[in-house]
């Protein structure tokens, strides 16, 4: 007898609903590249998006979730998105899977 038996003996008058899936934030997409570059601050690497003119809210909802999604650290500060470490290649596919023109500068 697994839980839903249990909760159903419990309470026989309860009609199952199915919940609403949550869907992901639609950020604005732009016509320009967004801009991917590698760079080194304090010796330390870290990849740097910039070029994004959509709302400043969808940019830190990106960034948020670029975050989450490769477990690192970063920040936003003057409209661009700074990663700690080298992602730019697996940034650059998360953001072409989800529809933005991405461009690769420098090494």
């Amino acid at each position: 007898m697994d839980l839903k038996d249990q909760l159903k003996n419990l309470f026989p008058d309860h009609v199952e609903t199915e919940t609403p899936k949550e869907e992901p934030s639609n950020v604005w997409l732009q016509d320009e590249p967004i801009i991917c570059k590698y760079e080194k601050r304090k010796g330390k690497p870290i990849t740097i998006l910039e070029g994004y003119n959509g709302a400043q809210k969808d940019f830190k909802l990106l960034a948020k979730e670029i975050k989450q999604k490769f477990s690192v650290g970063g920040s936003f500060k003057n409209e661009t998105i700074i990663i700690q470490g080298d992602y730019r290649d697996q940034i650059m596919q998360l953001l072409k899977d989800k529809g933005f023109n991405v461009k690769r500068v420098g090494g």
